[in-house]
């Protein structure tokens, strides 16, 4: 009803229908504005969300959900939880899965009828013509009240084809946030884990900074015992300056790889973390699978290889969708209507009401004759969608092949680093005490020392490297797989290739 038809409805019932607005805005307005993602006047008839669900099991839908705080001591798991509730990129992946499952419902209501109701008051005035066909002076008030049904029956498979797209389109959505659920988690690994290689880059940068420090005060004794040079001096200076400007760096590094955690998992990057990691074993298992077979298994779990495909029947069902617009449908139209009119000449010359109370039902049979080619070009589109798509699958299966390819010898490479730097710091420790005391002992160059500060601190860094890159390449491997929906394939128990 529109402000200009209020203005021409008579005071008693215009009261009325200006009261029941009101009530129903006083009762549907409020819990609007109040929470715009209300569902209370939306139900899910169709039962859609359960839909997605039954598409994403193992994930945890962080719809609603009270996310967590960081505990005292952030394990990697803990993370991996915070982020999957909190993280900006999953909710999103979530909410436009949400979206999909909408559209579905929204494409299997065609399978249902429209029923609109309607209800005009007007008021003539000035000379017109009645309903019984006699010019009159006097003004008439109207009300026309229908009720109107609309269902199609039958349209060569549009409708059909709308919802299994649909359909389609929903398995996508839930296989591409499965993705962004694994990737979230492979950010959170890769960065959890740079804390603490950070951190153990600022230790391993401290522990420098004391043996330089040490190596100082031992060559100005030698110095002024007259055993050891100036230049000698001079070099453990510099020496000491270096570790220091390493430190230095180092103290910034961890700082920055602290609020590159903390966004990841959803938090500011101000907020301080404090983290519980396990160490890296002593003995690491070896790979034992074969490639074609990890291949197989990835092209078998792949979230974001299966939405590929997923995408690929729906651009087939929406071809149906293109060709049937061209096509005939079938609908069947009823309604029922009364309309009272007030001041009317009757046959017995009185002014009375007149009221007509009637009903309409029928078939309509539409044909589209001539769309200006715009069916065809329709279908053309949708064709050439399909082509893309089936692109899309392949290039995303061949990502899969290098994925793994990558990951394994990744894993490979990491296994042999661990092993090398664990016997590369143990001689360079080693090495570095034997150097001090020969230094000591006046048997040896200051040169010497300072190769073998040197080649300790090398090999420290070499060492955490070393871990943090075991740490990622199980996690990119994993990933690889697309097994990485949580931090379990990862504990230290968990069966690797």
């Amino acid at each position: 009803m529109t402000l200009a038809q209020t203005a021409l409805i008579s005071p008693r019932r215009g009261f009325g229908l200006f009261v029941t607005a009101a009530l129903v805005s006083a009762v549907v307005g409020p819990l609007a504005a109040a929470d715009p993602r209300s569902d209370t006047f939306q139900p899910d008839a169709f039962r859609t969300v359960p839909a997605l669900r039954a598409r994403t099991p193992g994930l945890t839908d962080p719809l609603g959900r009270d996310c967590p705080s960081p505990p005292g001591a952030l394990t990697l798991a803990a993370a991996v939880d915070i982020a999957l509730c909190r993280n900006p990129a999953t909710r999103s992946a979530w909410a436009s899965a949400h979206l999909q499952a909408a559209a579905l419902g929204s494409a299997e209501s065609a399978w249902l009828p429209t029923i609109t109701g309607t209800d005009a008051e007007t008021r003539e005035h000035g000379p017109h013509v009645d309903v019984t066909g006699d010019t009159v002076n006097s003004p008439q008030d109207t009300n026309d009240a229908a009720v109107s049904l609309s269902w199609t029956l039958y349209d060569f498979g549009a409708r059909g084809g709308h919802i299994r797209s649909a359909r389609y389109l929903l398995d996508a959505a839930a296989l591409t946030t499965g993705s962004t659920v694994q990737q979230t988690v492979f950010n959170v690994v890769q960065d959890y884990y740079g804390v603490v290689a950070g951190d153990a880059q600022l230790v391993a940068a401290k522990t420098s900074e004391d043996t330089a420090a040490s190596s100082l005060e031992i060559a100005r004794a030698l110095h002024q015992g007259g055993v050891a040079t100036l230049g000698d001096v001079l070099e453990a200076e510099t020496a000491y300056d270096q570790v220091v400007l390493t430190r230095v760096l180092a103290a910034q590094t961890a700082v920055s790889s602290h609020g590159t955690l903390a966004v990841v998992i959803g938090i500011p990057a101000d907020q301080a973390l404090k983290l519980d990691a396990e160490p890296v074993p002593a003995e690491v298992p070896a790979l034992t699978a074969r490639m074609a077979d990890l291949m197989t298994e990835a092209e078998r779990q792949r979230p974001d290889l299966a939405a590929a495909r997923a995408q690929l029947d729906s651009a087939v069902e929406d071809i149906t969708v293109a060709r049937a617009a061209g096509r005939p449908s079938i609908a069947i139209a009823a309604s029922r209507d009364r309309v009272r009119t007030t001041d009317v000449v009757l046959d017995n010359g009185t002014a009375g009401a007149l009221i007509q109370n009637y009903g309409q039902i029928g078939v309509t049979l539409t044909v589209p004759l001539f769309t200006g080619f715009n069916v065809g070009y329709g279908v053309r589109q949708a064709q050439a969608t399909l082509e893309i798509r089936d692109a899309n699958v392949e290039q995303v299966r061949l990502q899969v092949t290098l994925d793994i390819w990558n990951g394994y010898y990744a894993l490979e490479s990491a296994n042999q680093q661990l092993a090398a730097s664990a016997k590369l710091i143990k001689a360079a420790e080693t090495s570095l005490e034997v150097a001090i005391g020969r230094y000591k002992a006046g048997v040896a160059v200051f040169t010497d020392l300072l190769a073998a500060q040197s080649a300790a601190a090398t090999a420290r860094q070499a060492r955490i490297t070393a871990e943090l890159n075991w740490e990622v390449a199980r996690a990119q491997l994993v990933l690889a797989l697309g097994r990485l929906s949580g931090a379990e394939p990862l504990s230290m128990g968990a069966a690797l290739p």
